[in-house]
């Protein structure tokens, strides 16, 4: 979703999401035909989630709302929304050009940092960025420093897809899976791919490829789900359906850059909050994007929005977005509303250089320039896999899933002399 665009209103597809008991699913799909005479039901997130997608008249929806305050085991419902890729603007699609201002980056970041932050301006270094070893954000987050690599650990990213052909990933141990109708895994929008490398992506890119290191957790087994097509949409019941399956395959992270817009006073999906309350319990954690809705000044008078959908969950991690500065991206969701839509913890954000899809029929990166291997953009969706990458690293290190994964994110995180409602915790910082 660009920055500081016209904000999207909420829309639907005319299905709905029911919530079924956890450990009854059987039972709860019969009391859902019985309650509804629906027989046509998708049950692709049912086996671990226990969420069923269902088309209803207006009878039938009378009966569902019936029987979720009845005693039949149904346990919510709500309408099924469109999701969206949260992407945004493309700084560069050429090396070179973005390496030219790494100097000069690294100089004012150093130059800005508070005496709070005398630990983190020791590690970053300006002849670190300038030789163009590694990107800015893998130096702030100590990814670069640390011992680990995200061996053993399955890191499940729901998102656009991948390109399966691009040369960073080739000999990697990838499981893929589109949830899109007529649409195969292939990443013909770009964001996914992005994503991934991030997150994933290789210790040291293969020659002519990228000249520095971009990708976090390097020896991570990649679970590329297809949840959002190649316009960069997707319904919340191939999100669900994605999740279900992250969890079948014992996906230890789920990294979702994707959302839709909240407004002041909204409170927090049910069904997506019982669904991250599931998931922690298994040992998965779900890390999504705070969204780019925001439009904010250097003074503060336009204020910013509140955290996103699904992200505003109280147990899905929301990623906010931080600048070379340090400081809070001009477009990075805040919180806001009360009930739920906080955000969590923050990563790198702004000019983030990872890989595109080459794919000859990708979509347009938004420079215009084509297909390209790599660019450098922006957005919550970039700080996201920042956030999954080195949570890979402390799975690895410590053997934490779920709920102590979270908490050892946190305990670890970089202060920052910045608002919690903005950054929340933090700057995520990599296991040494």
């Amino acid at each position: 979703m660009p920055n500081g665009s016209s904000i999207r209103t909420v829309q639907t597809t005319g299905r709905y999401l029911v919530l079924l008991p956890e450990g009854e699913a059987s039972s709860g799909m019969a009391a859902l035909t019985d309650s509804t005479g629906v027989r046509d039901i998708d049950d692709s997130a049912v086996s671990n989630i226990g969420v069923a997608v269902v088309a209803l008249d207006p009878n039938q929806l009378q009966s569902l709302i019936a029987a979720v305050a009845g005693p039949q085991p149904i346990l919510a419902a709500e309408p099924e929304q469109i999701m969206y890729a949260l992407e945004s603007i493309v700084i560069s699609g050429d090396t070179a050009n973005y390496l030219q201002g790494y100097k000069d980056g690294v100089n004012n970041l150093v130059n800005s940092l508070t005496n709070d932050q005398v630990a983190l301006k020791e590690q970053l270094t300006t002849s670190a960025f300038s030789n163009g070893a590694t990107t800015w954000g893998l130096q702030a987050t100590k990814v670069v420093r640390s011992r680990y690599s995200g061996a053993g650990i399955k890191v499940a990213v729901l998102d656009t897809g991948l390109d399966l052909t691009h040369p960073d990933f080739a000999g990697r141990t990838i499981t893929s899976r589109s949830f899109i109708k007529d649409e195969d895994v292939q990443d013909l929008q770009g964001h996914g791919t992005h994503c991934i490398g991030t997150s994933c992506g290789p210790l040291n890119p293969p020659e002519p490829s990228s000249p520095m290191r971009y990708g976090i957790a390097y020896n991570a087994e990649i679970f590329a789900g297809k949840v959002l097509s190649n316009q960069g949409s997707g319904a919340d019941g191939g999100i669900l359906a994605g999740i279900d399956w992250a969890i079948t395959n014992g996906c230890q992270i789920i990294s979702m850059s994707l959302g839709a817009p909240t407004r002041p006073g909204d409170t927090y999906s049910p069904i997506y909050e019982e669904v991250a309350k599931r998931a922690l319990s298994r040992g998965t954690l779900i890390i999504a994007a705070a969204g780019n809705e925001s439009a904010r000044n250097g003074r503060r008078l336009v204020p910013p929005s509140p955290v996103g959908r699904p992200a505003n969950c109280p147990s899905i991690m929301a990623v906010a977005a931080l600048d070379k500065q340090l400081q809070i991206a001009y477009f990075s969701n805040s919180s806001i509303n009360p009930d739920g839509g906080e955000i969590d913890i923050a990563g790198p954000g702004v000019d983030v250089y990872s890989t595109w899809s080459t794919d000859p029929m990708t979509v347009l990166p938004p420079n215009g320039l084509g297909p390209s291997r790599y660019v450098a953009i922006n957005g919550t969706s970039m700080a996201t896999p920042h956030v999954a990458g080195i949570a890979a690293l402390y799975a690895e290190a410590t053997g934490k899933r779920g709920y102590e994964l979270w908490a050892l994110l946190m305990q670890n995180a970089q202060r920052l002399n910045l608002p919690s409602s903005d950054v929340g915790i933090g700057l995520v910082q990599a296991p040494i």
